[in-house]
């Protein structure tokens, strides 16, 4: 019955995805449909799912409890999407059962987000809860006029920039489609073709196990966008072979962790909140993606470069040549696979179309070619449609929830003036020094990120710290980006580090040692934020000249980091030959040609020494760090 129930809702939830994104009624029928009307019903379909796939209890059994809390939430949503175009004109006119049914929907959202997020979110959004009725308590700027509780709940539930705002409106309009396109993707066998590509173009040089790990994780987390399913879907495979090549088990998980966290950055997907950062800008989501390109490729390319290097520092070499499947065979056959990508990428960047349309183009096309491959049409039965329904909502749960639950903090700190009071003390506070705002801003992004889901953790930030930088002079979208950036490294910094938690587990490493090597491994993911905010190039923004001039900086740099971290060119450096690679790097990333050329004064003669005179490679260590 539990199984029955649950493919139900799924299927009700796909179908209503679908309606909503193409507003069939108002298209069809000539209706007029609210989008909070869309909403109402989306929210109450997916929480009542989550109720009962997500029960309280340690022992995960449906109690009679989760099933009062899933029918609450059905009822709610059915109530917002019948009666919402009422509740819209008389929505300032308070009354006692309004009053009830708005504090059951913000208890029900707080429920199901302690159990999807855990109480970190939980917690953060009851403070600002507790903010929009007591502010006026608060001293200096953050004062503000409290609101009653009969107010406060009201405006949470029925206004439309609170639960029914831009997060939520994202979740169900544009993040669905996306999410539909990975799972169709993946069920049809591009999945499988994307890990054998990773194979065999990686597999057969020096540390090709990590190097097909990274490309893998690329591929696909630049699509599903969600850095722990990447690890347990990729890390499974890539985890394994790293250790059997003689990488130790801390490092192995560490590279998965790191080229997986990395996926959320990656074009062209970049997960859920890419698509709320065009929202909160008002751009196109082709900017955003064009924006993001050079940056990621810098993330990987580091991690590339220090992989081969532990590679040649410990002497491992690539897979067997009978475990390395040849590229034109694969290419040949899943070739297919790449359509549906180039269907997205050209229907976002060249006829302009709306991201979720493109998305559900590519899907379309897919589907179509899947019904013409042997290989596939397996997939598209209806015994296999209903479990990708399935996946499909499963992978709304969380996004949708937390989205809900976001929306309150972005109301309130709108509403009650937050987030403009906020940014005036934090510039004070730093004293109009850029760097150190940007310090503050990077640390509360890896701090509010802890334990909870990059989306989260970016509208939080995005409310909060980017208009700080913005009022320093970065442009909105550099700004945004910062803070993106680093609430998708919160995957991989203590206490929590979810990402490297869940590769360590697979590689059977202490979690301390590999959330270290994780770090280390992802220093360029903390470094190229800053990058961008001193180089606006290296997010192809402005001339030719300063785009030329940002991408060589961080070509040199990626190089001298790398090999830094490592300690290893043409054989082992010593402390102060890392000291002075990696200072070299840093002038580089500064901007002006005078640290450029000071950079590279330091760099170039050292490099030659070192390639000339430090040839030799020592033997493998274990215990190499």
């Amino acid at each position: 019955m539990k199984q029955v129930v649950e493919q139900a809702l799924s299927v009700l939830i796909v179908a209503l995805g679908l309606t909503a994104v193409f507003d069939l009624p108002g298209r069809w029928l000539g209706l007029t449909i609210f989008p909070q009307q869309y909403l109402g019903a989306f929210w109450g379909l997916v929480s009542c799912l989550c109720f009962l796939t997500s029960p309280a209890g340690a022992a995960k059994v449906i109690r009679w409890y989760d099933r009062v809390l899933a029918a609450a939430s059905l009822a709610l949503g059915v109530y917002i999407a019948y009666w919402y175009p009422d509740i819209l004109e008389t929505i300032g006119q308070l009354s006692l059962g309004r009053t009830l049914l708005a504090a059951a929907a913000v208890l029900l959202v707080l429920e199901a987000t302690r159990r999807v997020a855990g109480w970190p979110l939980v917690i953060i959004v009851a403070v600002f809860l507790l903010y929009g009725r007591f502010g006026s308590y608060m001293p200096g700027m953050l004062a503000t006029t409290g609101l009653s509780w009969e107010r406060l709940a009201s405006q949470l539930f029925y206004g439309t920039d609170f639960m029914f705002g831009a997060p939520l409106r994202i979740a169900v309009l544009v993040v669905f489609g996306f999410i539909l396109f990975g799972q169709v993707l993946f069920a049809t066998g591009g999945g499988e073709v994307f890990l054998k590509l990773a194979q065999a173009t990686m597999g057969r040089y020096r540390g090709g196990p990590a190097k097909t790990a990274v490309m893998a994780s690329a591929f696909f987390g630049s699509i599903s966008g969600s850095a722990v399913a990447n690890v347990a879907s990729t890390g499974v495979i890539t985890i394994p072979l790293m250790k059997r090549t003689g990488y130790p088990p801390q490092f192995a998980g560490a590279v998965e962790a790191v080229a997986s966290t990395g996926g959320a950055i990656m074009p062209p997907v970049m997960g859920a909140a890419a698509f709320v950062m065009t929202e909160f800008l008002g751009i196109s989501y082709a900017a955003v993606v064009t924006a993001a390109v050079l940056p990621a490729l810098a993330y990987y390319a580091t991690l590339l470069a220090q992989v081969h290097l532990r590679a040649l520092r410990v002497g491992l070499k690539g897979l067997p040549p009978e475990e390395v499947p040849p590229t034109w065979p694969v290419l040949r056959e899943g070739w297919v696979y790449l359509l549906p990508i180039v269907v997205l990428l050209g229907a976002i960047f060249i006829t302009s179309t709306d991201a979720v349309v493109a998305a559900l183009y590519a899907t379309g096309a897919n589907l179509v070619l899947a019904a013409f491959m042997p290989s596939a049409r397996r997939h598209l039965r209806p015994s296999a449609l209903l479990r990708l329904c399935v996946e499909v909502a499963q992978g709304m749960v969380q996004i949708t929830i937390v989205c809900a639950a976001a929306g309150f903090v972005v109301g309130l700190v709108s509403y009650t003036g937050l987030g403009v009071s906020l940014a005036q003390s934090l510039v004070g506070v730093a004293g109009g020094n850029l760097l150190l705002l940007a310090l503050f801003t990077a640390l509360a992004s890896l701090v509010l990120g802890m334990g909870m889901p990059a989306t989260a953790c970016y509208i939080l930030v995005a409310v909060l710290m980017a208009p700080a930088l913005v009022t320093a002079g970065v442009a909105p979208l550099l700004a945004h980006l910062f803070v993106f950036y680093f609430g998708n490294l919160s995957f991989l910094t203590p206490p929590v580090a979810l990402a490297a938690y869940a590769a360590a587990s697979i590689a059977n490493a202490p979690f301390g040692a590999t959330c270290w090597q994780a770090i280390r491994l992802a220093l360029a993911g903390f470094i190229v934020p800053f990058i961008f905010l001193y180089k606006p190039g290296m997010a192809l923004l402005g001339d030719g000249a300063e785009i030329a001039g940002a991408i060589f900086d961080a070509a040199i740099a990626v190089v001298l980091l790398a090999a830094a971290v490592e300690g290893y060119w043409f054989g082992m450096l010593g402390w102060w030959a890392r000291l002075l690679l990696g200072a070299a790097a840093l002038l580089m990333f500064f901007p002006g040609w005078d640290t450029r050329i000071a950079g590279l004064a330091i760099a170039l003669p050292l490099l030659y020494y070192l390639t000339r005179f430090n040839s030799a490679v020592p033997a493998y260590r274990p215990k190499a760090p």
